[in-house]
């Protein structure tokens, strides 16, 4: 992928006569490239069965639609990753909302940084291949058959509405997704369709839940990174990381600060232009999280930008 994650690990099982896809890659030529080669050789020439995709993300389904129409084989995924999918891809080719400038104002962005968030609006259908108009439902808890093997349906949430992961418990292959990932954690960010949404919160009941539903012994083969051993470690540290941030961030909170104020108190780099969405809906994502549990305060300026304190350190700024 042309980006700083710039892989994704997708997966074929095979499924009868031919194979069940899990993710698919980004619309890119390059990617479609790649698959012409995958198709012809390692998979043998074989169909696609179905395409099932963890969640709406454009790595994951980017090429979703391309697979499908070619094989005529269905879309599987969760209902609220289709849906939320089928929206973001129907804002391509419209002007930027002023609720969304308004949202990244409030967060601290510049003008500057705002006529970039209305010029490249739209970008989320534009990494997606048309989707099918329709899918097959799976949700948490599910049983679903591939090449006559069983696999569980187990869903996250916080990365994104609804995402899947499946384990084949015969044997203890997960595939995780991006809700497992072996050396960095998964974005979990608030976004202007949902400004008042708790990600995190979320995203940090469903990985202690992971560890009451899944078997420590599993492999684990995640969406980015390699295979690996040791999931309740591994959660324990997903868990452990935010719980850190949210503490430094804590201590940041001690004076006035926008949601740009504090970067430097989540991530270990600095944000520069083509991370600054993402980072900025992490910093929401762990400033709500802190605002629901009553342990900081947020005021807004009449100028629209948000101001955020630690409870009880209140100036009135």
């Amino acid at each position: 992928m042309p980006i700083a994650l710039n892989h994704i690990n997708v997966y074929a099982v095979r499924d009868g006569e031919g194979w069940a896809v899990v993710d698919t890659g980004l619309n890119l030529p390059a990617s479609r490239d790649e698959w012409d080669l995958l198709l012809a050789g390692p998979l043998d020439g074989r169909p696609v069965t179905r395409v099932i995709c963890t969640h709406m993300h454009p790595d994951h389904i980017g090429l979703a639609g391309w697979l499908c129409r070619r094989f005529s084989a269905p879309l599987v995924m969760t209902r609220l990753e289709y849906v939320t999918a089928r929206m973001l891809i129907a804002d391509t080719g419209r002007p930027a909302p002023e609720e969304g400038a308004a949202f990244y104002r409030a967060a601290g962005w510049n003008e500057a940084q705002l006529e970039s968030y209305r010029t490249s609006y739209g970008g989320f259908g534009k990494a997606v291949s048309e989707l099918p108009a329709g899918f097959v439902r799976i949700g948490d808890g599910d049983r679903l058959p591939i090449g006559g093997r069983e696999w569980r349906v187990v869903v996250g949430e916080g990365h994104s509405p609804e995402h899947v992961c499946l384990w084949r418990e015969d044997d203890g292959l997960v595939l995780g997704g991006d809700q497992i990932l072996p050396r960095i954690s998964s974005n979990v960010s608030v976004w202007p369709t949902e400004p008042d949404a708790d990600p995190l919160g979320d995203w940090l009941a469903s990985l202690e839940r992971m560890k009451q539903v899944l078997r420590d012994d599993v492999l684990v083969l995640p969406s980015h990174g390699e295979p690996f051993r040791g999931v309740h470690t591994r959660l324990d540290a997903l868990i452990r990381g935010h719980r850190t941030s949210l503490r430094r961030l804590e201590r940041a909170l001690a004076r006035p600060c926008r949601a740009v104020d504090v970067f430097a108190a989540l991530f270990a780099r600095p944000v520069g232009d083509g991370v600054r969405g993402m980072a900025t809906g992490e910093s929401l994502a762990h400033l709500n999280y802190l605002l629901r549990r009553g342990r900081a305060v947020r005021r807004r300026g009449a100028d629209g930008v948000d101001w955020w304190t630690a409870a009880g350190k209140e100036t009135g700024a």
